[in-house]
């Protein structure tokens, strides 16, 4: 048993051998026919097949490039010394918008519900009661309403003039920071242009030390002078959206807020005239 598996372990070597011996002699065969200039035509198109497989292949893989790839690659190429001054602009611009978003969302009121709470415990339990109601209601509209149940007791007029000045107050803050984004908004394009106007001043001065105007020596100039002013007006283009948004969320509580002060100093003067 052990002769015929020694026996067999041979052939499979001598087979083995013999195979490898054949492919390297098919092989040298073909290397010498494509050196001597013997290479069939059929060669010739597998060659060209196996070339345009490999574009094909590398066009794929351009094309499959995700966006944050693209987008990366573009900021390294724009002078990331310079784009990262663009890059802090919008990322301070972000967090500011993001911080008056939140704090405008949560200064929003159902100022219906309100109007109707304070009614009913001016009615049930008078201004004490009706104080009680603003201080555990967030909101602005509820602090004006609160600072003007405040000075209830000096006359109506007073009430007005307090109401009017903490409205004045609460303005301020709705609207604080928003000048910063402002500021973003228009510092970001003033970037790309000055990165523009760098970019194509070191492509000159490669005409200057070449002595020649090839597209390859002023190609990179160019390069970094439309990239940068492309992400400053990304840049500039994103926080105006977010900006717009606070505007109009300001202008809507401002709004209501007037509103709702007329419909609070109404119900004050009805219930400052049946309580006399």
């Amino acid at each position: 048993m052990k002769k015929l598996f020694a026996l067999l372990v041979v052939a499979a070597l001598v087979s083995f051998g013999v195979t490898n011996i054949q492919a390297q002699d098919t092989e040298d065969a073909a290397t010498e026919a494509v050196e001597s200039g013997e290479a069939t035509e059929e060669s010739a198109e597998e060659l060209e097949e196996m070339e345009m497989d490999m574009d094909t292949t590398d066009d794929d893989a351009v094309a499959t490039k995700g966006f944050h790839q693209v987008l990366k690659e573009k900021f390294i190429e724009g002078n990331p010394g310079f784009m990262a001054i663009v890059l802090l602009a919008l990322v301070l611009g972000l967090a500011l918008s993001i911080e008056r978003i939140i704090y405008l969302n949560l200064a929003t009121t159902n100022t219906e519900k309100l109007l109707e709470s304070v009614e009913g415990a001016l009615k049930k339990g008078g201004i004490q009661s009706a104080k009680e109601i603003c201080r555990n209601t967030p909101g602005p509209v509820a602090s004006i309403f609160y600072q003007g149940l405040d000075r209830y007791d000096e006359g109506l007029e007073s009430v007005e003039k307090s109401i009017v000045s903490y409205g004045s107050v609460i303005m301020g803050r709705l609207e604080r920071n928003t000048s910063w984004i402002s500021l973003f908004i228009a510092l970001a394009p003033m970037l790309g242009f000055m990165g523009t106007v760098i970019g194509m001043i070191g492509a000159f001065d490669a005409i200057e030390r070449a002595g020649d105007i090839s597209p390859q020596i002023v190609a990179n100039g160019i390069k970094v002078a439309l990239l940068t002013t492309v992400f400053g007006l990304i840049v500039a283009i994103i926080l105006q959206i977010f900006y717009n948004y606070i505007i109009s969320k300001i202008d809507n509580l401002v709004n209501e807020m007037e509103d709702t002060s007329i419909t609070f100093m109404d119900i004050l003067v009805k219930y400052n005239a049946e309580n006399r």
